[in-house]
């Protein structure tokens, strides 16, 4: 009973608790949320506000004066619909990756087989990351890994003298780094060593693994052509309401065909990407000129700047250059890919469509 009674009066004693403060709290003055970029100059804070309005005011009338021809030529804007897109920033991420890709430090030599190299030539090369794109693909890799695996080589090759039988374990060690870095689960050591018919062992791979990161100086992360290739993708599907899978695939397919060509080193990333584009509108549409103004003020680049890259390239697609290397295309004619290899394209690219038309 007594239990009860001490019960009761804890009850009533711990409502009346919060009654009262319920009561202080609705005498308390409401505090006032704070955007830490809005802080000023708190003894100004009535100026401020109306600065601040002012500043939103002028801002809704400067958005609603831009004109639909100014929409035309805004890239990122057509690609609101789509938050992957990051359209908000793309313009400054896209910057700040142009930045990247011309720095000393993440570029190869675009001549180091003749000045550095005295046991490998451009074939081996060519055959070498032929192999690997049929491991990436045995292994389920990402292109990513297999661009950043290539960009990998030729940075390491552009400072380091090898010999022709280390240059299948320089292939797999960096092809190693390049997982660690883009995949969720990469390949274990073991599986690149039984990738070689076990010609390597753990310890040689992870002593060649040490050996390419410090000469990448652990600068393993740069800017590749997929890198470029994703927005200059949807820059050149703007007029078209549903993305076409054939463009795209055969976008990749152009790409991967660039990294076996020695000749496409000396190529930054986004040129590669932007020659790609071109390439690819051309072999689906050759009677129309493949290059748009949205396309130049995405890239940067006008289409003469991108001919000496995009013939490399054609003569890949044509198979007049590396014709013995079959992996990528082989890749290319499956259906999933929408056998984008199989299709032809034009032998000759007409002169005009390098002109300046923009």
């Amino acid at each position: 009973m007594a239990d009860q009674e001490s019960f009761v009066r804890v009850t009533r004693l711990a409502k009346k608790r919060a009654a009262e403060a319920m009561v202080q709290h609705l005498q308390q003055p409401n505090k006032k949320r704070v955007v830490l970029g809005e802080i000023q100059d708190l003894s100004n804070e009535g100026i401020n506000q109306k600065k601040v309005k002012s500043k939103q005011t002028i801002k809704r009338k400067v958005k609603r004066s831009v004109t639909e021809k100014d929409k035309e030529f805004d890239v990122d804007a057509k690609l609101d619909d789509d938050p992957q897109m990051c359209s908000a920033y793309a313009s400054d991420i896209y910057e700040y990756f142009h930045q990247l890709e011309i720095e000393k430090k993440r570029r190869p030599l675009p001549d180091y087989l003749e000045k550095v190299q005295k046991d490998v030539s451009a074939n081996m090369r060519g055959v070498l990351v032929d192999w690997l794109v049929e491991v990436a693909e045995e292994y389920k890799l990402l292109s990513d890994t297999l661009y950043l695996t290539v960009s990998h080589i030729d940075r390491f090759l552009s400072v380091n003298v090898i010999s022709r039988q280390r240059l299948q374990l320089l292939g797999v060690s960096s092809m190693l780094i390049a997982a660690k870095y883009e995949e969720i689960k990469p390949p274990h050591v073991k599986e690149f060593c039984y990738i070689t018919a076990n010609t390597f062992t753990k310890k040689d791979v992870v002593k060649m693994e040490a050996s390419v990161l410090q000469s990448l100086k652990f600068e393993m992360g740069s800017p590749t052509t997929k890198t470029f290739l994703r927005r200059f993708t949807r820059v050149a599907q703007e007029d078209v309401k549903n993305p076409d899978l054939q463009f795209e695939f055969l976008g990749y397919y152009l790409a991967e065909l660039s990294l076996l060509d020695y000749n496409c080193v000396r190529f930054l990333p986004s040129l590669v990407a932007a020659a790609v584009i071109f390439l690819s509108r051309f072999t689906l549409q050759p009677k129309s000129h493949p290059w748009s103004l949205a396309l130049h003020r995405c890239s940067g680049y006008r289409a003469a700047d991108l001919k000496e890259c995009i013939l490399i390239i054609h003569d890949l697609q044509l198979s007049r250059r590396g014709s013995t290397l079959a992996a990528v295309r082989d890749k290319y004619k499956l259906h999933k890919f929408k056998c984008v290899s199989t299709l032809s394209s034009p032998l000759e690219i007409p002169d005009s469509f390098f002109e300046d038309t923009i």
